[in-house]
């Protein structure tokens, strides 16, 4: 398991110098997420998506697109969760603006070959994009994430030629699992600015 060195883990959450776009994953973050508290504390520009219980990948990748290239910074950070991480790496493979991203967090990538992925999620989203992304990225996972039962989330980092970090048993990642404003995560963001 990769860990931060101990100062940079522990520090007090501070802004970072790039932009971030916050991709959440199916049905969105809601309260107590992590996602929503950087979107609160640090000013992270939310990801909005057209149809958040019946998702489909083209319109998600089409309306990351579209955020991208409008974007005014000329490098952004991405940090998604679940869904969103796979909106991630099917956008990179075939968006002309991925020089734009200066790195990925990618949290908690869940898997579509378990036998209870959700029905609103397919056809669209049941085979998953592997392959290297074009810009760095981390992945961090869960090992007892109920929507990654076989532990792919490794699998997945080495098909996106990302980092993959175990943190433990901390479930989905997500506002159940109680990282609050979760510093840890922001220190791994940190990490992929340039």
């Amino acid at each position: 398991m990769a860990v931060l060195p101990r100062s940079e883990a522990a520090d007090s959450p501070s802004p970072d110098t790039l932009p971030v776009l916050l991709l959440p994953g199916w049905l969105n973050s809601g309260e107590g997420h992590w996602q929503t508290l950087w979107a609160q504390f640090f000013g992270d520009q939310w990801v909005d998506q057209h149809d958040w219980q019946n998702p489909r990948r083209g319109d998600w990748m089409a309306r990351l697109d579209e955020v991208v290239q409008t974007h005014p910074a000329p490098q952004l950070l991405l940090a998604a969760h679940s869904l969103g991480c796979h909106l991630v790496a099917a956008w990179a493979a075939h968006s002309q603006h991925t020089a734009r991203i200066a790195g990925a967090l990618l949290v908690a990538p869940p898997d579509p070959s378990q036998d209870d992925w959700p029905a609103a999620l397919r056809p669209s989203w049941a085979t998953p994009v592997q392959q290297t992304l074009p810009f760095a990225a981390t992945v961090l996972f869960s090992t007892n994430d109920p929507f990654d039962r076989a532990g792919r989330a490794p699998a997945f980092a080495q098909a996106w030629g990302a980092e993959a970090v175990n943190l433990g048993a901390l479930g989905h990642l997500n506002a159940d699992s109680g990282l609050g404003l979760w510093p840890q995560g922001r220190a791994w963001l940190r990490t992929l600015a340039p």
